[in-house]
């Protein structure tokens, strides 16, 4: 498993693909977070960094599937597959090794970050005026929600050897899991008797939980949860091959 994941991060960082990737995330996340004026802490009267939780699960709805698109739909389109799961390694190991290497290559990512954390201490009045608890909590919170979509990404990816199909298809799970429980709840039906409901079960009620610095034993739970459901049927399409 560990030689797995080695392969993946060095695959990752050998090329252009984990440079692009840290690079893009960043150049937007810049930009928003200093540039564009209606999201920009630098015109707004607090120092904070909600733009940049507010923001990211956007940003990660299209980076995370291009990341994770390559994962095991190249692997079935050159046909590499077969001499991986020769090794003594399960399905289980397999599947588990690609995800982590993909979530290792995000939370790359997110470090840098912690440049604009340190730029928004010095803007506080006085420096410092900060809530560092509740960053501290609202990064696990992003941690957690890009595992979530790492997961999906993955499975999109087990599910056709065309690089393409899986990054839509992936990009469709996580917009569709990220928001559109909470569309649904507004629906007549639903709205006024079991809205709540209906929206705790999409990962947006429980990141926005998160993303207020307030780490919940529920929300961590839903997220494990969801991570599991989409590895364990990451790892059932991986086993087509046998059926």
């Amino acid at each position: 498993m560990f030689s797995i994941l080695k392969k993946e991060i060095n695959t990752f960082f050998s090329s252009l693909i984990g440079y692009v990737v840290i690079g893009t995330f960043l150049v937007l996340m810049g930009l928003v977070m200093f540039v564009f004026p209606d999201y920009s802490v630098l015109d707004g009267n607090f120092a904070n960094l909600d733009t940049l939780f507010s923001m990211s699960p956007m940003i990660f709805m299209f980076l995370i599937p291009a990341v994770t698109m390559r994962t095991l739909a190249e692997e079935q389109q050159t046909g590499t597959i077969e001499l991986l799961v020769t090794r003594p390694v399960s399905d289980w190991q397999i599947v588990s090794a690609k995800f982590l290497a993909c979530l290792i290559l995000v939370v790359f990512a997110l470090l840098p970050t912690l440049t604009y954390y340190f730029t928004v201490y010095q803007l506080g009045a006085p420096a410092g005026n900060l809530d560092s608890g509740g960053i501290m909590g609202s990064y696990i919170g992003l941690v957690f929600l890009a595992a979530a979509f790492v997961a999906i990404g993955v499975f999109a990816s087990s599910l056709t050897n065309n690089q393409i199909v899986a990054f839509v298809l992936a990009t469709f799970l996580c917009f569709f899991t990220f928001l559109a429980f909470d569309f649904l709840s507004q629906l007549p039906v639903f709205y006024g008797r079991t809205d709540d409901i209906v929206q705790s079960l999409g990962i947006q009620y429980h990141y926005n939980s998160m993303s207020r610095g307030v780490l919940d034993t529920r929300d961590i739970v839903y997220f494990i949860s969801i991570i599991t459901l989409f590895l364990t049927a990451t790892t059932l399409s991986l086993g087509r091959r046998k059926w």
